[in-house]
């Protein structure tokens, strides 16, 4: 019987819950799971500035190495493992621009585009540091929509599996969607430094 991609890895990952101390399924996940996060790294850092120092592949073995050395290791499916995924993309890229603006002793930090939807009337970019902190501050407000945000826009899931990674409804990502881009457009209107 053919099984598809998302249902192998979702074997995978049942297996390495079931078996923690056998990391044997590590290598077969990262095989399995490879080509995905390339794509998903090729994306965020398509946004990013033509001179970004960190390329798609060390991108992807970074977040991949944070998330098999994390010792709560416990994804779900597919969908559950790429959302990790893209919130250590995110966190890299945060701590980059961090590192970043500190070299320059606190100078300009360097700006990435934000998905189309996020957009702001005449600003067409966000840097990834004033994101993170929006996020931050979404998620105080309501975690599942910060998350919503996170899993759209930093692992490119659709509403389907952001829906399957949160285990709510679809109809509910949509609403958490629209009501957090409407409240992420509205912070940034009213920033005027970013």
């Amino acid at each position: 019987m053919n099984t598809s991609p998302g249902d192998e890895i979702t074997r995978v990952l049942d297996e390495m819950r079931a078996y923690p101390s056998q990391r044997k399924g590590l290598d077969r996940l990262f095989s399995l799971v490879q080509a995905e996060l390339r794509s998903m790294a090729g994306d965020l850092m398509q946004q990013e500035r033509p001179s970004h120092t960190l390329q798609p592949t060390a991108l992807v073995n970074e977040a991949y190495l944070r998330l098999v050395r994390s010792p709560n290791v416990d994804w779900q499916n597919r969908a559950h493992f790429f959302g990790a995924a893209a919130r250590a993309m995110r966190q890299i890229l945060v701590d980059h621009a961090r590192a970043r603006a500190t070299e320059k002793r606190g100078g300009e930090l360097e700006r990435i585009p934000l998905e189309e939807s996020l957009h702001v009337q005449g600003r067409n970019d966000v840097d990834v540091i004033f994101l993170d902190d929006l996020l931050n501050r979404l998620a105080e407000l309501d975690e599942r929509m910060a998350r919503v945000v996170e899993l759209r826009v930093f692992a490119g899931l659709t509403g389907k599996e952001t829906a399957a990674a949160l285990g709510v409804s679809r109809q509910t990502v949509h609403e958490d969607w629209r009501v957090a881009t409407l409240w992420l457009r509205k912070q940034m209107a009213e920033t005027s430094d970013p």
